[in-house]
């Protein structure tokens, strides 16, 4: 019988969630209550996929133009599969995809492949769908992570900043209450021209809806913030979304106190630590001191892969 595409509707809320936690590649922000506090940035256009009249996939997505993204408003993007989908099945979804937004009119799709680490179980047949439509491959960025079972050994400036801090009276907490950490963070990111993903106002919201995997820790010198980081948990992936360092934090090296300890104590039975990318302009230019940064603590590449298919 032949896979059938149709677009979500809000009707589809309860059994898209549900699927999207049972997938072998699901991630929490592709629940409805994640992807959909952003709507209005990003129009939505996903689609289910039906094998006798059963989900066998999602697809998160928004409409850019002419263009169909997977999804422009979350890190990640990808194809959603049950693990009961297989090879086959995902290559009569891909070709159900391409039918159904050609019919839209659409021009081409582009496609954000999930890196490996985040795998319930092997998930990458879509990779073999995009190679077998013609998919090209437009933007590769480098993602550091630490494969926590397997550290590789701290260089010698996070070390001795870890040790120096250990003599410190310093304070590591896990804070529900985000305002005092986005003032920091504001003005880190001010000072690089840049802002907040979120604002406020996003990250209580979302923290609320996502509380077990929206996690704030802070680190407190007499009563003092001076340095924090904002993560998502994944479960056997723990990604620094948010980073800030005070200037107090800076001359101690509160920061690499903190990630360490993170790393150590807090998520120790955890597979993977990710820092996230170090690379700009469509992933041609490497930032060597950030990725270098990165490294020190034992950090290696995972690569995040975009792909454009273009639709007849």
């Amino acid at each position: 019988m032949e896979i059938e595409a149709t677009r979500y509707q809000e009707s589809d809320k309860a059994a898209w969630d549900i699927f999207a936690k049972e997938s072998k590649n699901g991630l929490f922000f592709f629940q409805r209550d994640y992807m959909d506090y952003h709507a209005a940035r990003f129009p939505d256009h996903s689609l289910i996929f039906r094998k006798k009249n059963q989900i066998v996939a999602i697809f998160p997505a928004n409409e850019k133009g002419k263009e169909i993204h997977s999804h422009g408003g979350l890190t990640y993007g990808s194809l959603l599969i049950s693990i009961k989908t297989k090879s086959v099945d995902v290559l009569e979804i891909f070709t159900a995809m391409m039918k159904y937004y050609s019919s839209c009119s659409f021009e081409k799709i582009i496609y954000k492949a999930i890196p490996y680490i985040f795998a319930k179980i092997p998930f990458q047949e879509d990779l073999y769908a995009l190679f077998i439509n013609n998919a090209k491959i437009f933007r590769r960025d480098i993602s550091s992570v630490i494969s926590i079972k397997n550290k590789l050994p701290l260089a010698k400036s996070p070390a001795k900043k870890f040790k120096d801090c250990s003599a410190l009276n310093l304070t590591i907490s896990q804070n529900r209450n985000f305002k005092n950490y986005w003032k920091l963070l504001t003005s880190v990111l001010q000072s690089h021209n840049a802002k907040p993903t979120h604002s406020l106002e996003e990250i209580n919201l979302l923290s609320e809806r996502f509380p077990d995997h929206i996690k704030l820790f802070e680190v407190y010198e007499n009563n003092q913030l001076i340095c924090g980081t904002v993560l998502f948990d994944f479960g056997n992936v723990i990604h620094t979304q948010y980073l800030a360092n005070s200037q107090r934090g800076k001359i101690i090296g509160a920061l690499d106190y903190l990630i360490i300890k993170l790393i150590e104590d807090q998520f120790r039975d955890r597979e993977y630590f990710s820092f996230g990318i170090s690379t700009e302009n469509q992933g041609l230019y490497l930032n060597e001191g950030l990725i270098n940064q990165k490294e020190m603590f034992g950090g290696r590449a995972v690569c995040h892969d975009f792909y454009e298919i273009a639709l007849l």
